[in-house]
């Protein structure tokens, strides 16, 4: 059965009474999944062993009265206050070695050997009850983990699993001395026990003992979440298994997480009230989370949470403006998500999530909120079951390495550099010409996408030098960038050879020099126009390629900044600097005119285009995320499944077409 929209719902928060009214209005406004429990183990399990499912039980089924199943989410996320008193240690300590206290969600240490008792007593009581009911079809384990970790856990008990981490990777002290470059400030170790985690200290920590530590939390969570699915799939091997992640958070490596799942999950918040700017236009970072989730899997995913109203804790976001609730959903699907669920069925009244506005208000009287999803269901429920399965066609990848990521975060270099704000320069340029975007991993084979974007890639192996070698000289449009080729995979500077360091020749140039630029901006001269760039200049020499574009400023006036280099059957772009949106997009110009990149069309600034493709058929999804009409200019091939009949978008709407690709 396909599930097509959900809702997450809190039959705790609300008077029996009420359940079988909520329950007959999901079903009137056309939902088939529920997920719920995830919050809720202080009431399944008030005391230690005593397990109190009734109430769960009737929820269940009243939902599946109306023909509504359920996903049921392990409540590891938050352990109640006699499970805190009994065992207080189980509390994590942050990186000044202070410990957390009861009161949010989260406060627990995901590799204390008693937190992890009380798990396994909990989910294996709640996975044999549940686990037989055939109106609970699938798990998700905890609530969005690594969120509110990013900070934890030093206690002594991770301390104690990092140092088994570390013995198992190096095998002896002197291996990790060695590969850590301890000699640095007298910091050798004589063995493991003497190693702690890289807590807050007078100075910076050594930056190859940052990256492992990185490294093992994201293995510790992996293997946390292993625990649990390993319980779920031992009661019920025939439901399935989903996390519900949070776009491009770096706790822990989603691409990983992948193994362990049915399918990937994402929560979707587009106007939330902690994005830095309210009311401002972020369709691109949005579509991007998406595409990046799907990516994880390679294959359709799943909104768990997907925004239905304003958001807020102690600080509320903007009210989503009419339209726009539809919309976000829309594009999700556009995206690759394959079912939404909206979070939450009800604003509740209680609790840190008061002014997380759900599907209804406070008292439960649908509203405007209402009125739109409900429509945005009855538009889209028979393209969305038409869809199951269907992928976007192949464009352009980009990298991904939460490797990279991590050494960035280490050494930024720049005050305002990221790793995802840099490679979001090219995401964003590229859906702004409408051209589809795959995210990759290392391990993958890029060989299907004629053109692989590798931003950042700091940590350089002989390895990954090897693959991408391969695959400019097997025809592959390839793009790297400063500071590439800059360390090994132990976080160490190359000492020999020149920048970038193991792809020098690919790129035909080498780096002499760079600048920061801190507090300015640098301007590159292309075709004689002038861009603003940004971050980082490299300065270079050229050995096989060609100067593009030039800089047109500081002492290094005239010298190449972005060149072009051919390679084998391929072709390698090296560009120098961090690129501002007007450079970003001249610069995706040059991709298109010169390495056979389609745009799906051109369209006016905020309106978006995005496709899904299965059995011959492609959909088209043509999204106005402005509050202005639109009128681009569709295709007159393009069929029209849904949309104004004279192919114009209202302000925050969308409009889908299709055509055979046979």
């Amino acid at each position: 059965m396909a599930y097509l929209f959900g809702v997450d719902y809190y039959p705790e928060h609300w008077p029996r009474e009420r359940w079988r009214k909520d329950a007959e209005m999901m079903r009137e406004m056309g939902i088939s999944i529920v997920r719920m429990a995830e919050f809720s183990w202080a009431k399944w399990e008030p005391r230690e062993g005593e397990f109190h499912f009734e109430d769960l039980d009737e929820v269940i089924e009243i939902l599946a009265e109306q023909g509504i199943d359920c996903i049921l989410g392990t409540p590891s996320a938050a352990p109640p206050a006699w499970i805190i008193r009994k065992n207080p240690e189980i509390q994590p300590i942050d990186q000044n070695g202070h410990r957390r206290a009861f009161g949010g969600r989260h406060h627990d240490c995901q590799s204390n050997p008693v937190y992890r008792a009380h798990i396994r007593r909990f989910v294996t009581a709640f996975a044999e009850h549940f686990g037989k009911n055939p109106h609970v079809v699938g798990w998700q384990i905890d609530n969005e983990l690594g969120n509110s970790h990013g900070d934890l856990c030093f206690c002594p008990h991770c301390e104690a699993r990092f140092r088994a981490w570390l013995a198992e990777k190096y095998g002896t002290i002197a291996e990790l001395n060695r590969r850590w470059g301890t000699a640095f400030w007298s910091q050798d170790y004589a063995s493991f026990e003497e190693i702690e985690s890289p807590k807050l200290t007078v100075t910076g920590h050594n930056p190859s003992q940052q990256l492992d530590w990185m490294r093992f939390c994201s293995d510790l969570i992996l293997e946390f979440h292993q625990f649990q699915a390993d319980i779920l799939r031992a009661a019920a091997p025939e439901k399935f298994i989903t996390q519900n992640m949070m776009g491009f958070s770096d706790k822990f490596d989603y691409h990983k997480l992948g193994e362990q799942l049915d399918f990937a999950s994402h929560d979707q918040y587009p106007g939330g009230h902690f994005r830095p700017v309210q009311g401002v236009f972020n369709g691109d970072r949005m579509a991007a989370e998406v595409d990046y989730i799907r990516s994880t899997m390679g294959k359709p995913c799943w909104i768990m949470e997907q925004q239905s109203g304003i958001t807020g804790w102690e600080i509320l976001g903007r009210a989503p403006k009419p339209g726009q609730l539809g919309l976000w959903a829309t594009q999700c699907i556009a995206h690759g998500a394959d079912t939404v669920v909206f979070f939450r069925w009800r604003t509740c009244t209680v609790g840190t999530e008061q002014y997380w506005h759900g599907i209804l208000p406070h008292n439960g009287v649908p509203g405007r909120y209402y009125r739109e999803i409900r429509a945005f269901m009855e538009q889209n429920r028979e393209l969305l079951a038409d869809l199951q399965g269907a992928m976007p066609g192949k464009a352009a990848a980009i990298l991904f390495s939460y490797d990279q990521l991590y050494a960035m975060k280490i050494q930024p270099h720049h005050p305002e550099l990221t790793y995802i704000d840099h490679l979001a320069s090219y995401y964003d340029a590229l859906y702004r010409r409408n051209i589809p975007v795959d995210f990759v991993f290392e391990e993958q084979d890029f060989s299907a996408y004629p053109v692989l974007i590798a931003p950042l890639q700091f940590l350089m192996t002989p390895a990954l030098a090897k693959k991408l070698h391969d695959y400019a000289a097997g025809g592959g449009t390839l793009v790297l960038d400063f500071r590439s080729g800059v360390k090994d995979a132990d976080n160490i500077a190359y000492s020999e050879g020149a920048l970038p360091c193991l792809v020098d020749d690919l790129c035909g140039i080498t780096v002499t020099e760079y600048d920061c630029l801190r507090d300015c901006m640098g301007r590159v001269n292309w075709d004689g126009v002038s861009y603003d760039c940004r971050w980082w200049s490299d300065l270079m020499e050229l050995t096989t390629a060609e100067a593009i574009a030039s800089y047109d400023w500081e002492f290094y006036k005239g010298t190449p900044a972005i060149t072009r280099n051919r390679f084998g059957r391929g072709t390698v772009y090296y560009v120098g600097v961090g690129m501002t949106a007007p450079l970003a997009d001249r610069f995706v110009d040059e991709l298109v005119r010169q390495d056979g990149l389609r745009p799906l069309m051109d369209t006016p600034e905020g309106v978006e285009v995005a496709h899904r493709e299965k059995d011959g058929l492609r959909w088209y999804f043509v999204l106005n995320h402005t509050g202005e009409r639109q009128a681009p200019a569709i295709p007159a091939a393009w069929q029209q499944v849904y949309g104004e009949a004279d192919r114009t978008l209202p302000p925050y709407s969308a409009a889908v077409y299709q055509e055979s690709i046979e």
